[in-house]
């Protein structure tokens, strides 16, 4: 997969850099020139495009919460992202397959008294 750089603006001032797979679409984005090398901006800021994630974790974490006929004391979601310029961010796939690792924990009763 070809490689692009592409420029975020952070939403308290500033930019960074960071390698993104080569954008598939073109329409969203706009081609600049920083220090005299051809980058991508993103549309979005870099905290817009990690808010995409919050709703999907705060539902994971709710069910698991929540939902469970005994609640879990903490719940721990891993997974991996990726940033790209014209998507904002994407869950990364492993082999075609998105993976989610939840890690769940129960205090017993006698930590719940303390």
């Amino acid at each position: 997969m070809e490689k692009a750089l592409a420029e975020f603006q952070l939403e308290g001032g500033g930019t960074f850099l960071i390698e993104v797979p080569e954008p598939e679409s073109e329409n969203a984005l706009e081609p600049v020139s920083v220090d005299g090398q051809m980058v991508y901006r993103a549309t979005k800021s870099f905290e817009e495009a990690i808010a995409q994630v919050r709703p999907v974790v705060s539902s994971i974490a709710t069910r698991f919460k929540t939902g469970l006929t005994t609640p879990a004391d903490e719940v721990e979601v891993k997974f991996g992202l990726n940033l790209s310029v014209d998507a904002g961010v994407v869950f990364s796939s492993v082999g075609g397959q998105v993976n989610f690792e939840v890690t769940l924990k129960w205090k017993g009763d006698e930590a719940k008294a303390d």
